[in-house]
């Protein structure tokens, strides 16, 4: 099942993103066979202040799992974190 997870970092943490992201970068690693699409999120100055990843797991709980494991989420760098069944319309501009 799909799942998007949309979180947003607290104001003024790039620096603990930047110190974070070896340890994330792991862990993404470490469960690419669930991604659908990860990235960061961009400000208006093209810096990164949260992240989108749309995963493909079991079930929420597994979801809620794979979010609350990030080093991210771990060393707090989080102000939001939502989690929600996606849906893909379409894909590379074809119609799923």
């Amino acid at each position: 099942m799909l799942f998007a997870i949309s979180c947003t970092d607290k104001p003024a943490s790039l620096a603990l993103r930047m110190e974070t992201r070896p340890a994330h970068v792991d862990y993404l690693k470490q469960h690419a066979a669930s991604f659908v699409l990860v990235g960061p999120v961009l400000d208006a100055e093209g810096k990164p202040c949260g992240s989108l990843l749309v995963v493909d797991v079991a079930d929420r709980a597994a979801a809620e799992a794979f979010a609350a494991g990030d080093p991210y989420a771990k060393a707090g760098l989080f102000e939001s974190t939502v989690i929600r069944p996606f849906r893909t319309v379409f894909k590379d501009g074809v119609a799923a």
